[in-house]
């Protein structure tokens, strides 16, 4: 019979990797604390309506990658591609936004999109999400990039570049709009079908597109910026200020303008020099219309999203730390068979105390036992004469040097040497 893999796109985390993730997650837990976000959980699956209504029906999330299917109730439910809008969902549903009030929230966990998998891109993926909620200043704009840029600082991230754009408003946006549909009408032999398609249901995509002849014609189109309301050039002044402010640089592209409709105003990446062509490390942006396109009130909104699969690569590439490698400090260790009960004993005290040990439940022999307890600190032995002396002979394993403990001494006395 033939062993069932894992699906394509997808991967096992093993445990020479999770204790990595470990790390990134507790690091980006304490920055969010730090920044005044508190964590939620949102379901892995919503109402396939959020995403057509929230995303865009002409994005490519919703268009080429949901897993999208009928659930027992025959109602379409789909897997989340993306964060924000369950967080959204969520804050509106549980009136985290009423009267005014604001929320900052953030979650992890994986998202599912039918993408072509390769280097840091799987089609089930986990991803750090944080959301600035209620709030239209742009100093919260400001402060979740600089929160996204203290998050890759912490981990020990360099080579990173920050590159803003404005989207406009509904006010400004159909202004560029149609300059944008002026000029690639112009261009259509030099666009491939996609961005053809594009050029009357959403023009703006066509700048995000990745194909080398699209992107030739895309330098040459109009900057959003001679087309941005008083308000939005406004605002994406102060977004630019307030970066200069905090001592962070930065660069202007036209052409970034994300890949989901709900974005106004603020568009941002990080790109990392280290990943080649797929080379974000995070992205977001502002999306005041979000809350109303899922059927809720006014509710302005700022996030980023960033992915702990890249985030591992450039950390790796780089070299940076994940802290210390977990592993067992004590190993406890039996002479003879009637001794097993005891050291069973012996590891159940050490771990109520906090003291990560172990002990064989398999019946192997002492030599093999003590070949276990060669990676670990210290080396707790019974056999006949300690469990007549009442005692454990306590083995330092890196000095090789040996004493006897009173049983009842040894947690505390293997507290003070660790």
């Amino acid at each position: 019979m033939t062993l069932i893999n894992a699906p394509r796109g997808t991967r096992d985390i093993l445990p020479s990797e999770s204790w990595k993730w470990a790390y990134i997650i507790k690091t980006a837990s304490q920055t969010m604390q730090d920044f005044g976000f508190s964590e939620i959980h949102i379901p892995i699956f919503e109402h396939t309506e959020l995403f057509s209504r929230g995303v865009g029906e002409t994005t490519d999330i919703v268009e080429k990658e949901m897993y999208t299917f009928n659930d027992r109730g025959g109602r379409s439910i789909t897997l989340r591609p993306e964060a924000t809008a369950g967080v959204m969902r969520c804050a509106l549903e549980n009136n985290l936004c009423v009267q005014g009030a604001s929320a900052k929230l953030w979650s992890w966990g994986p998202m599912f999109r039918h993408e072509r998998p390769q280097k840091g891109r799987y089609r089930q993926f986990y991803q750090i999400d944080a959301e600035c909620l209620g709030i239209s200043n742009a100093m919260a704009d400001v402060e979740v990039i600089s929160l996204s840029l203290e998050l890759f600082r912490r981990l020990g991230l360099r080579n990173l570049e920050v590159v803003i754009n404005s989207v406009g408003c509904e006010k400004c946006r159909p202004v560029y709009r149609q300059k944008l549909v002026d000029y690639f009408s112009a261009h259509k032999d030099s666009l491939c079908e996609t961005c053809l398609d594009r050029l009357s249901r959403n023009p703006l995509r066509i700048l995000d597109c990745k194909k080398e002849q699209c992107g030739l014609v895309a330098d040459g189109a109009p900057d959003i910026f001679d087309s941005l309301c008083d308000e939005c050039r406004e605002h994406f002044a102060q977004v630019r200020a307030g970066l200069e402010r905090l001592g962070f640089s930065y660069r202007l592209d036209k052409r970034l303008v994300r890949g989901l409709d709900y974005y106004t105003k603020t568009a941002y990446e990080i790109l990392s020099g280290d990943l080649g062509a797929q080379n974000a490390v995070a992205g977001g942006g502002r999306y005041d219309n979000l809350s109303s396109a899922i059927g809720g009130g006014k509710v302005p909104g700022v996030g980023f999203a960033c992915g702990v699969d890249r985030i591992m690569l450039v950390m790796e590439e780089q070299g940076c730390s994940f802290g210390q490698v977990p592993k067992t400090r004590v190993y406890c260790a039996a002479l003879d068979e009637e001794s097993r009960a005891s050291v069973q004993v012996l590891t159940h005290e050490l771990r109520k105390a906090g003291i990560s040990a172990e002990c064989d439940t398999s019946g192997r022999g002492f030599k093999a036992q003590m070949k276990n307890a060669g990676a670990c600190d210290f080396a707790c032995i019974i056999g006949q004469s300690e469990r007549e002396n009442n005692s454990v002979a306590v083995k330092d394993m890196k000095a090789g040097v040996q004493e006897n403990v009173p049983v009842n001494e040894a947690v505390n006395y293997l507290r003070d040497r660790l």
